[in-house]
Formats: structure tokens, sequence, C-alpha cells
């Protein structure tokens, strides 16, 4: 079975810097032990059509595998590491996006 590319968004505003500052410290870390990867982010993204998401941060970061995504969120570290961003943020949502299959050339 081919592993599939997984995307996580997030969407929070910040409500108090220095702890949030202390969950991006051990972000990071936690992020690759688990082979994942930070793509970007934005504070002020632009919505074309729909809902706009809150006025705050959408950040975007990847892992290999499904199984790598749940495995970094169940984690016991990055669980503790979290309550850092529950307190200094307000979460919109975290939500992971499958990528699409790898195609195999012909």
């Amino acid at each position: 079975m081919t592993e599939q590319v997984v995307y996580l968004i997030a969407n929070l505003v910040v409500k108090d810097a220095v702890a949030y500052r202390a969950y991006e410290k051990g972000f990071f870390p936690l992020l690759k032990r688990y082979d994942g990867d930070f793509v970007t982010y934005d504070d002020a993204p632009h919505t074309f059509e729909g809902e706009a998401p809150r006025p705050g941060r959408v950040i975007i970061f990847s892992f290999p595998s499904e199984d790598h995504a749940r495995r970094w969120y169940a984690d016991a570290d990055y669980q503790a590491l979290s309550e850092h961003r529950r307190a200094g943020t307000h979460l919109e949502f975290l939500t992971m996006v499958r990528g699409l299959p790898v195609r195999k050339s012909s």
C-alpha cells in the first residue's frame, strides 16, 4: 500500500503571545519527530468566496501519511505542549486533508 501525504490546516487567533510562543518553541521538534514538514502560515489570508475564517493565523503543515499525523497528534508530549496553544489561542479548527495518491508513471 502506498502512503498518501496528508496536510493539516489550522486556523487560530492568538490571544496570549507568551503562551503561544512556548507552544511554537516546542512545536517544530515534535513535528520533525513524525517526519512532518512546515509548509507556510499567513496572518492575513484572502478568501475569494464563501465564509472567511476568523481573522487570525492559518497554518499548513504536512506528514508523509495519515498514520504519521495521527501518531503526532496522539503523542503525549504533543498533547502536553498543546496546553500552551490552548491557553494562548482560540482554535477555530485543525483539519486533516488527504493529498492526491501518488500516480505511477506508465
